[in-house]
């Protein structure tokens, strides 16, 4: 299978694209000038040796001498187009040779001859080699000049987009104040403020990005909002419900109860962690023991494998909150067994694998990531799509890459990658 040969950038199109019109429109224009140049240098010598070929006549007619004129009766080396010519009792020029140095023949019948003058042509046509010359010489640097010119303005235009394009990428993942420098391509006319189409896509996007910006901040505010109002009737309706007596309604409720504040609980952490205040409080610890402790502490039934040991730096409550999503989601959306395996990576990364063996995460979820209040694969169970949001969340503020995935052999498999720790005086953390 062939590789795709890589496309030219914009810059070299426009530059080759202008390079390539220079140089047809220098071709064309010498073409003219040559061909204007040459029949009009060419007529003075043909001119001058048609009259010279008059007077030869006129003094072969009057039998006067023909000396001071370079008339030849029947030359053998008039060119034989020229010599039909002649034969056919018309007059004509041509250039050819005499004496092997390059000549203007005029020709004409003369009393069943043919009178043959010539011109000297050698200067004529070096005078014609120089001027070509000149003129190649000069549409070579007219190219090239233009060719660099057309480079450094495809360079400027290449550059303005390049940079949009990283705003864009930016803005894609998450950087919401990234803004492209909108003054670029911008000039004054007549009192107006006038963008080229450059400066137009990116003042576009800089608005693109302010109103995604305002509009995620205003659902941000309002999720916290709501959580925080929600907080202090819920405590309140906890305390209630522990008065009730016993039995199965009141089993009912406190179970409904604490689902909603977990839920309440869960979009406080999510205001937070997009409110982007979070910092972790790292510490060295010894990875094996700490998910081991971490999964345990879930109640869970999972099957923890530590393959590698290795010490790493991280907050031990927010990678607990990130181990314990993860097992609640498998054991809630899964199938068990459930397995969480602790291994090494060459060049000192870490990784810690939550897997499962049900029906594996949707295609939706690996494309786009956790999506929250969404759950999109009904043979996953139900949910309200916090639970994975969350993990993302605190694995960003721990500086984790978090990779979904489905098992070859089935099942959801989520890839916690720790960056290698820079070595250290100090101790794991017990």
């Amino acid at each position: 299978m062939r590789r795709p040969r890589p496309a030219l950038s914009l810059r070299w199109k426009i530059s080759l694209t202008v390079a390539a019109v220079c140089c047809a429109v220098a071709a064309v224009l010498g073409a003219l000038v040559h061909n204007a140049v040459a029949r009009q240098t060419v007529g003075q010598v043909r001119k001058e040796t048609r009259a010279d070929l008059d007077t030869a006549l006129d003094l072969f007619e009057y039998g006067t001498s023909r000396e001071g004129i370079n008339s030849v009766l029947d030359p053998p080396e008039l060119p034989d187009a020229l010599r039909q010519l002649v034969r056919k009792g018309q007059r004509g020029s041509m250039v050819g040779s005499y004496r092997g140095q390059p000549v203007m023949w005029a020709a004409a019948p003369a009393d069943h001859q043919i009178m043959a003058v010539w011109s000297p042509y050698g200067n004529t046509r070096r005078t014609l080699d120089k001027f070509d010359t000149a003129i190649l010489g000069s549409a070579v640097l007219a190219a090239a000049a233009v060719a660099a010119a057309g480079l450094f303005l495809a360079r400027h235009i290449s550059r303005r987009l390049t940079t949009t394009a990283a705003v864009a990428r930016r803005i894609s993942a998450g950087d919401l104040d990234a803004r492209v420098d909108g003054t670029a391509g911008q000039t004054q006319r007549g009192g107006r403020v006038a963008q080229d189409e450059v400066a137009a896509v990116a003042a576009a996007l800089d608005s693109m990005a302010a109103t995604l910006q305002s509009r995620l901040q205003a659902e941000q505010r309002f999720t916290a909002d709501v959580a925080h109002e929600l907080r202090t009737p819920l405590t309140g309706i906890l305390a209630s419900a522990a008065l009730l007596p016993e039995g199965r309604p009141k089993e009912m409720i406190n179970d409904r109860l604490r689902a909603l504040h977990r839920l309440t609980e869960d979009l406080l952490e999510i205001s937070r962690l997009d409110s982007g205040t979070e910092h972790a409080d790292l510490a060295a610890y010894e990875l094996g023991p700490l998910v081991l402790h971490s999964v345990r502490t879930t109640g869970l039934d999972a099957d923890v494998r530590i393959h590698a040991d290795t010490v790493v730096e991280t907050d031990r409550r927010r990678l607990d909150r990130i181990l314990a999503n993860l097992v609640l989601n498998a054991h809630r959306h899964g199938r068990p067994p459930v397995t969480v395996t602790v291994d090494a990576l060459p060049g000192g990364a870490s990784t810690i694998a939550v897997r499962d063996h049900g029906p594996g995460y949707s295609a939706e979820l690996l494309h786009h990531g956790p999506q929250r209040f969404r759950t999109d694969a009904p043979g996953r169970g139900r949910g309200h799509g916090l639970g994975l949001t969350i993990a993302v969340g605190q694995a960003a503020v721990l500086g984790i890459d978090v990779h979904f995935g489905n098992a070859p052999d089935g099942g959801a498999l989520a890839v916690l990658t720790f960056p290698p720790t820079p070595p250290t005086g100090a101790g794991p953390t017990p």
